[in-house]
């Protein structure tokens, strides 16, 4: 095998597990807090924890953690908008629907929810952070507040 197919598959490896392991605990929180989950949530999931870990590697380490935090966070959000938007109004699916609760969009996200989002994007970049240099020998994490 090449090289270049070895660093390939490490780097799909990689990014396989830390998907899995983000969709992973967010579906597991959905399933404490609602009773239920959807495998979109999942997906949605695995793709705001990969794009969490990420800020790391595009930006340095020098980046106030509360920037990347709000980074994280607006993806997170957005994310969540748009997917609510292809799989409840357009698809009819029905997953949520948060017209009921007060500063909605579109009934797809919310601010309650949206606050519920803050920590849970601090403890995805802290954790990615964490198993990059666990398991993956990448530099060990240290975060500059401001």
């Amino acid at each position: 095998m090449s090289q270049r197919m070895q660093k390939t598959l490490k780097l799909l490896l990689k990014y396989g597990f830390l998907y899995c392991v983000g969709g992973s605990i967010y579906y597991g929180i959905e399933i404490l807090w609602r009773g239920f989950s959807h495998w979109t949530m999942f997906c949605l999931a695995g793709m705001c924890f990969i794009f969490a870990g990420l800020l790391n590697e595009i930006e340095s380490w020098e980046t106030p953690f509360w920037r990347q935090v709000l980074q994280a966070w607006a993806f997170a959000l957005a994310g969540e908008f748009v997917c609510g938007c292809v799989v409840n109004l357009w698809l009819g699916w029905d997953i949520w629907d948060y017209t009921g609760l007060p500063f909605n969009l579109l009934g797809q996200i919310c601010l309650p929810y949206a606050l519920l989002w803050f920590p849970l994007v601090v403890i995805a970049i802290i954790l990615d952070d964490y198993l990059r240099f666990w398991f993956f020998g990448e530099e060990q994490p240290h975060y500059k507040m401001f």
